[in-house]
């Protein structure tokens, strides 16, 4: 079913608003508390650009539908947004969904800022109707890649389900290990349970094993029964995709959480700009915003620049990519043209590799920045 539009930004449906299609994760499989943040981050900023006068007098409305991680209700869902008369697309989170998301855009000459998804091949062509805030998966994964062999890491093991995302994840480490020395090792989780993957970790002799899996499961499982193993009390248990950040994590695993390294796409210390939607994020959503609140305020920000430039014409929005000049949360935003990336890409969000301090489970320690 369709979620209706946010009441608290969509308060004139009489035909006068500038209205804004919002995808986002909001029932599973998706993974809703990073919608919930998406979603936070989106309102927002729409809030306070109607509060400043909105888009040359009229207001903006975000039109909100709950993508739940399925390829196939979004496709559907881009075109009756499509039909209604949205400016624009906003959000998503999942780079598979995101990526039927923006080939229907593009098929359908709508413009789409993807928020959050970072699978390099959003779409199979190149498209100017389709532009990312996020940093694509190459590039985030290349610095994680980085950290692991910083820290003495060679032989990886990677716990993964079936996934475009995952094989690319797998294929990105692969060639970064490879070039020093490294090796990874696939551990097929449609074949193994999570005691199996313990055996085969001790095995093959690995260092460290990245999940490369659903939260919450087979995730928590698969960390549960590597802690309690004694033979891998050495190992470092890594998830590139950010699992450790969500408070379910924390209350589902407790200390068993922490000391896991994830990507977040924050800056070392924000500017006033950021400081002050971190404040306001907090505020509404009772506790810390994710990095991807802060990308669905940039999101709202953006295309709010484009739309009083440009009003709702579609083409002159998508046309207006390479202008982009927005001051974001976490630094200038401009979209360029980057090699082996399909579409208007932001390069680069700052990256960092943090995790929950064993010594206080709801602080963050950064580990690595790129």
């Amino acid at each position: 079913m369709n979620t209706p539009p946010s009441p608290a930004v969509a308060e004139r449906t009489d035909g006068t608003s500038v209205r804004i299609g919002a995808l986002v994760p909001l029932s599973r499989p998706g993974w809703v508390e990073a919608g919930q943040h998406l979603l936070a981050g989106l309102e927002l900023a729409t809030r306070e650009v109607n509060d400043a006068g909105g888009i040359g007098g009229r207001p903006l409305e975000l039109v909100v539908r709950d993508t739940a991680a399925d390829p196939q209700r979004v496709a559907e869902t881009v075109d009756e947004l499509a039909r209604t008369g949205v400016a624009a697309l906003a959000g998503e989170y999942h780079s598979v969904v995101a990526r039927a998301a923006a080939a229907r855009a593009d098929a359908l000459g709508l413009p789409f800022l993807c928020s959050s998804a970072v699978l390099d091949a959003l779409t199979d062509q190149p498209t100017e109707w389709v532009a990312r805030l996020a940093p694509a998966q190459s590039h985030g994964w290349r610095i994680y890649a980085d950290f692991l062999l910083g820290a003495g890491h060679r032989r990886i093991a990677v716990a993964a389900q079936p996934s475009v995302y995952w094989t690319s994840g797998i294929r990105i480490l692969r060639d970064c290990l490879a070039a020093r020395g490294g090796t990874v090792i696939e551990l097929d989780m449609v074949e193994l349970d999570p005691a199996d993957v313990c055996d085969q970790l001790v095995e093959n002799r690995a260092t460290a094993l990245l999940l490369l899996v659903g939260h919450p499961e087979p995730a928590v499982s698969i960390v549960k029964s590597v802690r309690r193993d004694q033979r891998l009390a050495e190992i470092l248990i890594g998830a590139p995709a950010g699992q450790p950040e969500c408070t379910e994590w924390e209350k589902l695993l407790g200390d068993d959480g922490t000391a896991i390294p994830f990507l977040r796409y924050l800056p070392e210390r924000l500017g006033p700009l950021g400081a002050r939607v971190e404040a306001a994020l907090r505020e509404r959503l009772g506790g810390a915003p994710s990095f991807v609140a802060f990308e669905g305020y940039d999101t709202v920000t953006v295309l709010a620049d484009l739309l009083r430039s440009h009003g709702a014409d579609r083409a002159r929005i998508a046309a207006s990519w390479p202008r982009v000049a927005v001051e974001g949360t976490r630094g200038q935003i401009r979209f360029s043209r980057t090699p082996g990336i399909s579409v208007r890409q932001w390069a680069w969000a700052p990256v960092q590799v943090v995790d929950r301090d064993p010594a206080e489970p709801g602080r963050f320690r950064i580990l690595h920045t790129g």
